[in-house]
C-alpha cells in the first residue's frame, strides 16, 4: 500500500515538474496566443549598392491587410467593403472573413497605403494591416543574374540576394495587442512594442557604368551575330574584384517570370560562374605562362622565346593528326618564335609545349592556375569546370589541354587564371563584395583581398604580358587595339561538341584582353556562343573588348600612356 501511493506519488510529482519546467515555455506561449494579437513589424530588407554607392536594389513601400474572422462583428460589410477595394469578389471576401479554421488571414499583400487605410479606417472590427517591404531594382535588368531576386517573403532566391541573405533580411518585429478569447483587443490596454531589427547594407565591387556599358556592348554583338548568348566578365587584375559580369539574354527584376519555371531558371543562371566550356585558343595563355616560367627555372624541356618552332601544319599524336586553322602555305606560320605562335594563333606550337612540358609538370599549373576547382568567389553555384585526372589523361589529351581543348572551364575561371599570369603571378580570391555596413553607415564587414597562390614569377609575368601586347599590336587580336593604351590579349575560336562530336558551324568566340599591358588595371574576358556568319574570335569578340576598354577610358579620363 505504502509502495502504490509512493508511486502515485512520485507519478504526480513527475508530472508536476514536466508542466512547470519542461513545458512551461510552449504553455506560455499557448496562453499568451490565445489572450494576444501580434501584429508584425517587418524588418527592412537590407540595400545593396555598387563600388560608387549608386542603389542597385532597395525597398518600396507596401502594406499586408489582415483578418481575424473571430473579431469580425459584420462579415457581411466587410465583405462588401473588401470587393470594392481590393481584387476580390463579394464571395471571395465573404469566404476569407467567416473562415474560423484559421486565427489569422491575409487579405492582400503589397497593397498601396491609402487602400490599407481605408480599409482599416472603416471601423470594421477584426481587419487591420501592417507595413511590409517591396523589393525594387532602380536599373531593371542591369546585372539580373549577379543580384538575384527575392520571394515574396523577402527571402533571397538567387544571386547575391540569396549568398548574402543572412546580412540583408533583418529581423521582424511585431505589435502585441491583449484582446479577449475572439481577439477583440481589450479597452483600456496598452500594446506592447518590438521593434524590427533592420538588415544591413551590402556594398559590391561592381561599378553600374562599367556594367551598363558592357551589357550594351554585348547586346549589340548578340544581335549583330544573332548569337545564343553572349558573356562577359571585367576585372581589377591586381586583386579580382569584379566590376562587371554580363549574361544575356536577361530579364527584369522587377517582373520576374515566376509563372515559367524553365524559362526563369534559364535566364536567372549566372553561366559566367556555374557554366563550363571549352575555351579554345584564350587557353594557350596559360600554356605560354607555364613554359616561360619552365624556361626561366633552368628546365631544359621548355622553350625559349627565341626558338624556332617547327613550321609543318601538323603533329601527329597518338595516331591522330592535330592541324593549325592556317594551312601554312607560301611560308606562312615559318620561323616562328612563341611570341609569334601567339600572334598566329597556332594550335601545333602549343601542342610541342604541352607534350615537352610532360603530363606532370604541365598539370602542376593547371593546378595552380585554379583548373579543376571553384575559384572560392561569393556567389552560389560556382562550377568547377572539367579537368581530366592526371592518372587518366594521355598523350592525346594533353596535347589538345595545350590549345584550349580537352578542358573545360568556366568564364570567371579563365580569366582569373589569366589575370594571374599577367599581374606578376598573384592568385587571389574573386569577390563581389566590397563591405557591408549598417545603415547609418557604420562598417560591420569588410571584403578582403584574399592572396590564395603564386603561379609565375614577376618575370615571366612580363614577358608573357609583353607577347600578349604583340598579339593585339601587330596578330590577330588587332581588332582590340586602342592607339596610346597599350592593350595585350589573346583570340579564341572554339568548335562546339554535341553528344560528343563536333557540332558542325557552331563555335564560342572569344577574347581575353587587357590594359595597359605593363601595369593591368582592367581585364575583360568576351565570349559570344554560337554566332552566325562570322566567327572567328578575331572579327567578333576583339570588336567588343576594344569598344569596352575605350568605354572604360572615358568614364574614368584614363590618359594614354604613350
Amino acid at each position: 500500500m505504502i509502495m502504490a501511493i509512493a508511486f502515485l506519488f512520485c507519478l504526480f510529482l513527475g508530472r508536476f515538474l514536466y508542466v512547470q519546467v519542461i513545458w512551461r515555455e510552449t504553455l506560455v506561449y499557448r496562453a499568451l496566443d490565445q489572450w494576444t494579437r501580434e501584429v508584425p513589424v517587418i524588418a527592412q530588407r537590407g540595400r545593396i549598392f555598387d563600388r560608387n554607392g549608386e542603389l542597385l536594389a532597395g525597398n518600396v513601400a507596401a502594406y499586408s491587410v489582415f483578418a481575424r474572422a473571430n473579431a469580425v462583428q459584420d462579415a457581411e460589410d466587410g465583405a462588401r467593403l473588401l470587393s470594392a477595394l481590393l481584387p476580390l469578389s463579394y464571395e471571395e471576401a465573404l469566404a476569407k472573413l467567416t473562415d474560423h479554421s484559421r486565427s489569422e488571414i491575409t487579405l492582400i499583400k503589397q497593397a498601396e497605403k491609402c487602400v490599407a487605410e481605408r480599409i482599416a479606417g472603416s471601423g470594421i472590427a477584426g481587419i487591420y494591416y501592417a507595413r511590409d517591404n517591396l523589393r525594387f531594382y532602380p536599373y531593371g535588368a542591369l546585372a539580373c543574374q549577379v543580384l538575384g531576386f527575392t520571394a515574396e517573403g523577402q527571402a533571397g532566391v538567387t544571386g547575391l540576394e540569396r549568398y548574402y541573405d543572412s546580412y540583408l533580411a533583418g529581423e521582424a518585429g511585431e505589435i502585441v495587442y491583449e484582446t479577449d478569447l475572439v481577439g477583440v483587443q481589450l479597452e483600456g490596454t496598452g500594446a506592447s512594442y518590438l521593434p524590427a531589427t533592420d538588415g544591413l547594407d551590402v556594398t559590391l565591387t561592381i561599378d553600374s557604368r562599367i556594367q551598363a556599358l558592357a551589357e550594351r556592348v554585348m547586346a549589340d554583338a548578340m544581335q549583330q551575330y544573332n548569337a545564343a548568348g553572349v558573356t562577359c566578365v571585367v576585372l581589377d587584375p591586381q586583386d579580382f574584384s569584379v566590376y562587371a559580369m554580363v549574361d544575356l539574354p536577361s530579364y527584369d527584376l522587377n517582373e520576374v517570370p515566376r509563372d515559367d519555371l524553365d524559362v526563369l531558371n534559364s535566364l536567372s543562371r549566372n553561366t559566367v560562374v556555374s557554366d563550363a566550356y571549352e575555351p579554345g585558343s584564350t587557353f594557350k595563355i596559360v600554356t605560354a605562362a607555364a613554359n616561360i616560367e619552365e624556361y626561366l627555372r633552368g628546365n631544359e624541356r621548355a622553350f625559349s622565346p627565341t626558338h624556332i618552332f617547327s613550321s609543318a601544319r601538323t603533329r601527329t599524336v597518338d595516331g591522330g593528326s592535330i592541324r593549325c586553322w592556317s594551312d601554312h602555305a607560301n611560308g606562312k606560320h615559318s620561323n616562328q618564335t612563341l611570341s609569334m605562335a601567339l600572334n598566329n594563333s597556332c594550335n601545333p606550337c602549343f601542342v610541342d609545349i604541352a607534350l615537352s612540358l610532360g603530363t606532370q609538370t604541365f598539370y602542376d599549373y593547371l593546378e595552380a592556375f585554379g583548373f579543376g576547382k571553384v575559384t572560392g568567389i561569393d556567389f552560389s553555384g560556382e562550377a568547377a569546370g572539367m579537368l581530366l585526372s592526371e592518372l587518366a589523361v594521355r598523350e592525346g589529351d594533353l596535347a589538345r589541354i595545350g590549345f584550349g581543348q580537352a578542358i573545360a572551364v568556366t568564364p570567371l575561371q579563365l580569366a582569373c587564371a589569366a589575370a594571374s599570369a599577367v599581374n606578376g603571378g598573384y592568385y587571389y580570391t574573386p569577390r563581389l563584395l566590397d563591405h557591408i555596413s549598417f545603415s547609418d553607415g557604420a562598417p560591420a564587414v569588410q571584403g578582403e583581398n584574399a592572396l590564395v597562390r603564386r603561379t609565375v614569377s614577376e618575370e615571366a609575368s612580363q614577358l608573357l604580358s609583353s607577347m600578349l601586347e604583340g598579339v593585339v599590336a601587330n596578330g590577330s587580336g588587332k581588332n582590340a587595339y586602342i592607339e596610346g593604351y597599350r592593350v595585350a590579349g589573346k583570340t579564341g575560336t572554339a568548335q562546339k561538341y554535341e553528344n560528343g562530336v563536333i557540332a558542325q558551324g557552331k563555335y564560342v568566340s572569344s577574347f581575353l584582353g587587357y590594359f595597359p599591358a605593363h601595369d593591368p588595371k582592367y581585364l575583360a574576358l568576351v565570349t559570344v556562343d554560337e554566332p552566325q556568319g562570322a566567327y572567328y574570335g578575331s572579327v567578333v569578340a576583339a570588336p567588343c573588348a576594344r569598344e569596352i576598354f575605350e568605354g572604360i577610358i572615358e568614364l574614368m579620363d584614363i590618359p594614354p600612356y604613350v
